[in-house]
Formats: structure tokens, sequence, C-alpha cells
């Protein structure tokens, strides 16, 4: 057995050890005890209590406790990365023995931004819980991104590279963006025929990415990247369709986010001879050297789902 397990007997005083660890953890990772209390369907003091008995059976002081802010005392910092390994130990051990005798379960808690979870998840829930009943899904729809660890999220579909790299990341298929306009706008206004001429229209940007005012276009390996602006932005993408549904102005976005609209003639495709920038979509979830059973049948899944449709790769 691996000398890091050596010193443990698995009595119930271990199990108790075990869920004050857990619990500890969690109120690092979330910053406060009533978070890890909501986590843990416990009470405030019920977590406090972990902590002080895990506290006192080390005979160390954890944690720094204040008014307003938790902090890691220097032995609270170096039992903390211990936990951790230890943990990590424990769950890779036990998922290792269940994905061989056992179907997946438990709750699944996924993050991803609201039209992403509206238009391409939410469609697949149903045949993925047919499939693997005994999985209960948590979906946290939100255009703000979220730390993984410290609010306990399994998976995150993100439109981006991965930059942290305590995380991992599973391409399940680059994300093309199409330029649309209603009808109405490019008659008043004029259909754009190179993409300089967007410089001369009204665009409605998506403000959450770093270069909302730039859009950047390819045709026969050629690069063009031109500034635009408009008297609307916003850090949603549905309310940006909606807009441009109305007749406001052009809008860059995601091929899932328009097709029905084209397909419908609401909107109309702009500067169809040139190619603009395709996002990666992305499967982001924690670095374990042991993947949870229920998050890699979610991927699996999803991504076959996702390389049978048309619609991911026009």
């Amino acid at each position: 057995m691996n000398t890091i397990y050596s010193h443990f007997e698995f009595n119930k005083g271990t199990m108790d050890q075990l869920i004050a660890m857990r619990t500890f953890v969690r109120v690092v990772q979330t910053g406060n005890f009533s978070a890890a209390a909501r986590e843990q369907n416990s009470s405030q003091a019920n977590v406090s209590k972990r902590v002080s008995g895990l506290e006192s059976l080390l005979g160390v002081k954890l944690l720094t406790r204040s008014s307003r802010e938790l902090s890691l005392t220097e032995m609270g910092s170096e039992y903390y990365e211990k936990c951790l390994a230890i943990l990590a130990e424990l769950d890779e051990a036990d998922a290792a023995v269940r994905s061989e005798t056992a179907s997946p379960k438990g709750t699944l808690k996924i993050a991803a931004p609201i039209a992403l979870a509206r238009l391409v998840l939410a469609p697949l829930i149903k045949s993925f819980i047919e499939q693997y009943p005994e999985i209960n899904i948590d979906m946290a729809a939100s255009d703000t991104q979220v730390d993984l660890i410290a609010q306990g999220i399994d998976i995150a579909i993100r439109a981006k590279n991965l930059e942290d790299s305590s995380l991992v990341a599973r391409h399940l298929f680059d994300n093309p963006m199409l330029l649309v306009a209603s009808p109405d706008y490019l008659e008043q206004r004029g259909m754009p025929a190179v993409p300089e001429d967007l410089k001369h229209h009204n665009c409605i940007v998506y403000s959450l990415l770093s270069s909302m005012n730039i859009w950047r276009f390819f045709k026969e390996d050629k690069e063009f990247s031109v500034p635009v602006k408009g008297n609307f932005q916003s850090s949603n993408g549905d309310t940006n369709l909606e807009v441009a549904l109305t007749g406001l102005g052009i809008v860059q976005l995601p091929i899932w986010m328009v097709d029905e609209h084209l397909t419908s003639g609401r909107l109309t495709q702009i500067l169809t001879d040139y190619k603009a920038v395709s996002i990666p979509l992305n499967a982001i979830y924690p670095q374990n050297r042991y993947v949870p059973l229920k998050v890699r049948c979610f991927v699996d899944f999803i991504k076959k789902e996702f390389d049978n449709s048309n619609i991911f790769h026009s």
C-alpha cells in the first residue's frame, strides 16, 4: 500500500477525519464556512465544528479567522497540500474500482455559457440521462467564467483556449463564427462587400472578449483585421442575437446560434467569401490522474453527438 496511507486504520475515527479533511479543503477553496456548508447541505456551525475538531486532533491551528476573511496558517498551508494529495489518491482508487464494477452515478456539476447551455447542451440532456440514469445534472449557466475548483464544478464547456495549467482541456469542435444581419438592416445600410466596409456599419459586439472591437477574417490564407464600432454591446450572446434580429446592426455569432434564423430568412449571412475566426470549444475539468467516470462519460457522449452533427462542421 502506498506509504501515504500507512498511518491509517480505517475505522470510524478515520472516516470522521476524512470527512473533516474534505470539509477543511472545501472551506479553503470556497473561502468561507457558509459556502462549504451550503455545498455539503450542512450548517455553518457543523462545518466550523469539523475544522475545529481537526485542529484539536492535530494540535495545530490550520486557519486564522477574522470577521471578514479566512487565511491559512503556515502549518495549515502545508496540511492543505497533504490533504489534497491524500484525498486525490482515495478518489482515484474509488473511481478506478467503480469504473470496473458499476455504472456512473452521482451529481455532475456542469458550467457553460448561457446560450450554449440553452441551445447546444439542453437538447442533449434527456438522451444522456436516459443512457446514464444514475447521474443527476446540475447545470450552472453563466457567461461569467467560474472557478472550477472553488465552486466544485466537475466540468466546464468553454469557447476559448486553455489558460490554467491546473486544468485539462478536451477539444470538442471548432466553433465557426458567422457574420449576420437582418434583411431590414441591410436594406437600409447596404451589404458590406469586403471586411473594410464594416468600419462604416453599426456593429454589435460581445463585451466579454478582450478583442471585442477587432473582428478577424481569412481569405486565401490572407488575414484581415477590422476595428468595428457600434451603439450597442453586451456580455450575453443571446441578447446580441435578439438585438440583431430587430435590425439594429451586424453581429458575429457562432453558427449554432444563428442557423435557424438563416434558414427562416430572419438573418442574412454577410461576407460569405471570407472566413471568420473559428473559436475552439473545449471541455475543461480539473487535472487529476484519474478522471471521474461520470465526467468521462459526459465528455465522450457530447463529443460523439457533436461529431455526428453537421452544423458544427459547416
